[in-house]
């Protein structure tokens, strides 16, 4: 049994705003709320992350999650959703149990911001293609 604050709340230790529940999946607020409406979307089974969750199981975590997305902007006025999941800590991950975050996007400047930036220069995009790509069949 894994003890984490996700799992947690399945189990309903810790209490929830709950949107969205069925044997797989449980949406609820994120108590921080990043922008008015932030929604968490979890695998009511314990997976580290995305990349460990079986294919089925993402599925529905990431159907729901459009879902949540569509309604975000159709009813709360959102300009716009970040769809995001981090995979271990080198990439913010902080509950070690697969979550989608769904934040809604009010304007430039509600409180959340992703940084790209180009850094492309001195890479070998075609060694890198090849590397991914092999590998993937």
């Amino acid at each position: 049994m894994h003890d984490d604050v996700f799992c947690k709340i399945v189990r309903g230790e810790i209490p929830c705003y709950k949107l969205f529940e069925d044997e797989y999946v449980l949406a609820f607020l994120d108590i921080s709320q990043v922008t008015k409406g932030h929604v968490l979307v979890i695998p009511k089974d314990h997976y580290d992350n995305f990349l460990a969750t079986p294919q089925k199981v993402m599925h529905k975590v990431m159907d729901i999650a459009q879902r949540i997305g569509q309604v975000l902007i159709q009813m709360m006025g959102a300009k716009g959703v970040n769809i995001l999941t981090n995979n271990f800590e080198a990439a913010g991950q902080t509950v070690m149990h697969f979550h989608v975050h769904v934040i809604p996007r009010y304007k430039e400047s509600d409180g959340f911001r992703l940084e790209m930036h180009d850094n492309h220069e001195g890479l070998n995009l075609p060694a890198i293609q090849e590397m991914i790509k092999s590998n993937l069949e």
